[in-house]
């Protein structure tokens, strides 16, 4: 739900979009590529949200993809929250500016105190509608996360929230510069290339910053992002936590929410993570830059069939007219294997957003992930990845090297599990990060003991196989890689090692896959095993 934007919005209807000027829509040939209104909302995101929201029955939603059983509500909800009960003495109660499925949102103003006189936006979500437990819960983990991500200036901030017998009432920062969607629109579509870096440097900072706290947001669109203020100058704010969830470093989501034009296709397969939002990052970097969507369809069928199979264009103007690196960084976004899309933070490091201005970035919790899982691999594995670090870019190790200085290394250039676990103990602050269960991770780390790490084998630790096969020199690099592992660590091994290797049973099945792994006639490991053994046991 829109705050202080001075329509009505729903932001339960996911698939909202307004029109841009006719001049501004696409080609009749690209029938993908508008910017227009689909005829309704998504019917399995509506169905999700309807089980959340419906009246007591039993609910089987004929077309919904999300669920396969009926969901019961139980006859009798609580819907005491704990929130302070004297909103009324400390509030006075303004103008609707926002509405949605719960209820709507006010321009209030502050009665009392240090801040008395102060305009704040407050929520207010009528209990009458809060038929089901999780949709109850939905309510209590918004505000959870609302309260523990009030650090970041890109993020609306939270101040207090409040209840009585009718309602729940969330009051928040005022933000009066309105949605981003809406500066787009007057732009005619689209922003010059330098002002989208500075819209999208902003939205970026915003998310890795939530995703470091274990929150993803589930829900980007231009329609949630409102400027504090009607200057030039005005911070962007990330707003409508209502769809966030907490997650792990190594869980999978698998509700489907969001809003049509925006979600990932790992959403739509019912198993994703922090990468979803990236994906919604790129959809809006994409709009930012030439002023239309990149996945585009007149029904909700079309929308998602064009998510899940068709590409972007990149050769339509202004594309062509564009810097190569802007190409690139939303390229890097758009793509479909969520394996192989950048991170917050590693979009922040890349050349389009950092050539000619370092951008402040946060730790990155996936190279905690894929650190732990180089720590715990095979000798041989371990060798195959530091070949393979040797053949990196400095472009693409400038993310890396930024990661590594935050870590902290003493003067000799080394770090240890300590540094690794001192990082991410010191972003243990807020309760979004207790609740993501960021914790257990760290644990996981104190039984892992392993000597100090120079930043030549933290690179081989902290590369993520996927996203360089997806790049334009996978295949040099590979074979580059290959030979430097061939002259000094290929060594000959038998079937019965490398499976002990792998840390894989005894088959014949594996005996029989595993052989085209070994090169005849010396018995050392082929290039095809060399490229499998990169890989590893792990995803990603």
């Amino acid at each position: 739900m829109g705050i202080c934007h001075g329509k009505q919005t729903d932001d339960k209807n996911p698939a909202q979009i307004k029109h841009l000027p006719d001049h501004c829509s696409p080609p009749r040939s690209s029938p993908f590529h508008g910017f227009k209104r689909p005829p309704s909302p998504a019917k399995h995101i509506n169905a999700f949200l309807a089980r959340r929201n419906a009246p007591l029955k039993t609910l089987r939603a004929p077309n919904d993809i999300s669920s396969t059983t009926p969901h019961r509500i139980p006859a009798e909800l609580d819907k005491n929250f704990g929130y302070s009960k004297n909103f009324y003495t400390k509030y006075e109660m303004g103008d609707e500016i926002g509405r949605g499925y719960f209820g709507y949102i006010t321009r209030s103003k502050v009665k009392k105190g240090e801040s008395k006189g102060q305009d704040v936006a407050v929520k207010v979500m009528a209990k009458a509608k809060m038929n089901t437990t999780i949709g109850i819960e939905d309510i209590r983990r918004e505000v959870r996360i609302l309260s523990t991500i009030t650090e970041h200036e890109n993020l609306v901030r939270f101040l207090e929230a409040f209840e009585d017998e009718d309602n729940v009432y969330i009051v928040m920062e005022l933000c009066t510069g309105g949605e981003l969607l809406e500066k787009i629109l007057s732009r005619g579509g689209k922003y010059m290339e330098e002002e989208a870096k500075m819209i999208v440097v902003q939205i970026l900072s915003a998310i890795s910053y939530c995703h470091l706290q274990g929150i993803v947001h589930r829900d980007l669109k231009p329609e949630n992002f409102l400027f504090s203020s009607k200057e030039d100058d005005s911070l962007l704010k990330l707003i409508d936590f209502g769809l966030s969830d907490f997650i792990k470093p190594e869980e999978r989501l698998n509700d489907i929410v969001g809003s049509s034009y925006y979600v990932a296709p790992e959403v739509l397969h019912r198993s994703y993570g922090t990468e979803a939002d990236m994906w919604s990052i790129g959809v809006i970097s994409y709009i930012l830059l030439c002023g239309i969507r990149p996945f585009w369809d007149r029904r909700e069928s079309g929308i998602f069939r064009a998510v899940l199979k068709a590409e972007p264009c990149f050769h339509d103007q202004p594309w062509p007219s564009l810097s190569s690196d802007a190409r690139d960084f939303v390229k890097n976004l758009l793509v479909k294997d969520c394996r192989r899309r950048m991170t917050a933070v590693q979009a922040l490091c890349h050349p389009w957003i950092s050539r000619n201005h370092e951008v402040p970035v946060t730790f990155d919790i996936l190279v905690f992930k894929r650190v732990k899982a180089y720590i715990i691999s095979s000798e041989l594995r371990k060798s195959a990845l530091r070949a393979l670090a040797k053949t990196m870019t400095l472009s693409e190790l400038c993310y890396l090297q930024r990661q590594f200085t935050l870590l902290g290394p003493n003067k000799n250039g080394y770090i240890s599990i300590q540094n690794l676990k001192m990082v991410l103990e010191s972003c243990i602050w807020s309760d979004a990060m207790r609740e993501s269960k960021v914790s257990d991770f760290i644990e996981s780390l104190s039984n892992l003991e392993y000597r100090k790490m120079s930043f030549d084998e933290f690179v081989a630790a902290a590369i993520s196989v996927h996203q360089l096969e997806g790049s334009e020199n996978w295949e040099r690099c590979s074979r580059r890689a290959y030979e430097q592992f061939d002259k000094n660590d290929n060594k000959p091994i038998t079937i019965d090692e490398l499976t002990s290797e792998l840390g894989l049973g005894v088959s014949i099945s594996i005996h029989s896959v595993l052989l085209d792994w070994i090169r005849y006639p010396d018995g050392k490991l082929s290039f095809l095993g060399f490229v499998k053994l990169l890989y590893g046991p792990s995803s990603d």
